[in-house]
């Protein structure tokens, strides 16, 4: 069977590896440069066109179950008109993070297709599980996506609650906590929380 095979594909592995004979070296090689190109901007507009809010909503499982709860916080309305979007807060800005976050959610997508969690009943089942995986993900990268926007050194403590100075004054600014650690919940409902280590 591999003998046959071989039999096969051998006349186009020699075409492939066979010198040309009618084409330049410097033709090929601009060709070949001109479809890395067209190849790379591709790839990028395909990648843009999935790290926008449009493209995360398009399936009824973000919109109807979290996208609809993001409506009625402070990252999406609020008195200064920034909204943030689920990229902002699901995808790293950095490039090669950026790729990284997308493998991984590439296996999110099998939650799509199998229909994991394409009730609200489903939805609601996983959601501690899918919460769990965005928490540690977050708390590994020192809450990235919440820096892109907010940054330590920009605070003012004075007009913060007393409380909030306190608690970022003694936790996120010596780096003993990450703004996960306690705004699990800031954008989305929590799950019900019981058994999840240093939750009251």
């Amino acid at each position: 069977m591999i003998r046959r095979l071989w039999r096969f594909l051998q006349p186009y592995w020699l075409t492939l590896i066979r010198p040309s004979t009618s084409l330049s070296l410097g033709l090929l090689v601009v060709c070949g440069f001109i479809a890395g190109i067209i190849f790379w901007g591709g790839f990028n507009t395909a990648l843009e066109l999935t790290n926008t809010e449009r493209f995360c909503v398009s399936c009824h499982e973000m919109r109807d179950n979290v996208f609809a709860e993001l409506k009625d916080t402070i990252h999406y309305t609020n008195r200064s008109g920034v909204r943030a979007t689920c990229p902002d807060c699901h995808v790293p800005h950095n490039w090669t993070d950026k790729i990284a976050r997308k493998m991984q959610a590439s296996k999110e997508v099998w939650g799509k297709i199998f229909g994991t969690i394409n009730t609200r009943e489903k939805f609601v089942a996983m959601r501690l599980e899918l919460a769990q995986h965005e928490w540690v993900r977050l708390k590994a990268n020192n809450s990235l996506e919440c820096r892109n926007c907010h940054s330590a050194d920009s605070m003012d403590l004075t007009k913060q609650s007393e409380r909030a100075a306190i608690m970022h004054s003694r936790h996120l600014f010596p780096g003993e906590k990450t703004c996960i650690d306690c705004h699990k919940g800031i954008a989305h409902r929590l799950p019900n929380m019981a058994g999840v280590p240093g939750w009251n």
